[in-house]
């Protein structure tokens, strides 16, 4: 059923009439509860309640896959100006992105470029700006300019997933670069060739990637809605006195709100992935793909307070 479930979600993520639809109608069943609106200044006040709540965040311009070298230097233009925004408004936000928004596709050098004007302007402000992993056929390419960049710019994170068999391994080619992880069971459909398809198989490489890079001493978001996550991280936290410091919860805008302000009150970091733009719908359609159990949370995101 879980399968049938990913699959289902999947295809309706490509579907482009329901996309048109959701575009048109979104907001009257539920959009806003979910993406924090169509441009960044329409985010900014609820990052700013985020916040005054004790929540950390970081924001995603939705959109993926330019395949036009103008899009994606205009798609780096929006990174850059979203940066200034969060700088001058005093926001406690960080920035996530793509790399095929900013031309993984078309070309390593444009993506560089692209990313090196990014972060050279969040170095400015002190702000990370996190790469967003991708299906696994990016994901090489994608850990290699991490690292390359890294070395000039501290402030990068990238993401690692726990359904592909390649991750333990790389974690031990990232330990020497101090790398900023947010560890992810993982969202895209993949090959028995690449991922495990078994969810405990997941769930157990997710466990095993946060203990390695925690006890590795590197700084971690554990991005989950997964209670056993949760409560296996704060218990390893305590079991080896690993700091606050170390490490962060990250949990999706309008998914487990409850759940966001309980790690709060018990003295835990955690930051809200806030997408916003108008590909909301694909976005959406991918994440109950990833866990079947997001479909509950959804529900009671859109339909409660």
């Amino acid at each position: 059923m879980e399968a049938i479930s990913k699959n289902f979600f999947l295809y309706l993520s490509n579907n482009k009439l329901l996309d048109r639809f959701a575009k048109r109608f979104g907001a009257k069943f539920g959009a806003d509860k979910i993406v924090g609106g169509e441009t960044f200044s329409h985010a900014i006040p609820i990052i700013q309640q985020l916040n005054h709540d004790g929540l950390e965040v970081t924001v995603d311009h939705l959109g993926e896959f330019v395949d036009c070298e103008e899009e994606s230097r205009d798609r780096a233009g929006e990174c850059i100006r979203t940066i200034q925004q969060i700088a001058s408004g005093g926001l406690r936000s960080e920035v996530s992105l793509k790399l095929t928004s900013l031309g993984l596709d078309i070309s390593r050098d444009l993506v560089i470029e692209n990313l090196s004007l990014i972060l050279k302007e969040a170095a400015k402000h002190d702000i990370t700006v996190t790469i967003d992993m991708e299906d696994s056929s990016r994901c090489g390419e994608t850990l290699d300019i991490y690292r390359e960049l890294k070395q000039k710019y501290p402030n990068l994170g990238t993401v690692v997933q726990s359904y592909l068999y390649r991750s333990d391994e790389d974690l031990d080619a990232l330990n020497d670069c101090d790398p900023y992880l947010r560890l992810v069971k993982g969202a895209y459909k993949e090959s028995p060739k690449v991922a495990f398809s078994e969810k405990k198989l997941v769930d157990d490489n997710l466990k095993h990637l946060i203990r390695k890079n925690l006890l590795n001493g590197h700084y971690t978001a554990v991005a989950s809605h997964d209670d056993r996550i949760v409560e296996y991280t704060k218990a390893l936290a305590e079991e080896h006195n690993i700091p606050r410091e170390q490490f962060e919860f990250q949990m999706l805008y309008g998914m487990r709100n409850q759940m966001q302000k309980d790690l709060v009150e018990e003295g835990y970091k955690v930051r809200v992935y806030l997408p916003y733009g108008e590909d909301w719908y694909g976005y959406f359609m991918r994440r109950l793909a990833e866990r079947p159990a997001n479909i509950a949370f959804a529900v009671k995101g859109i339909f409660s307070k």
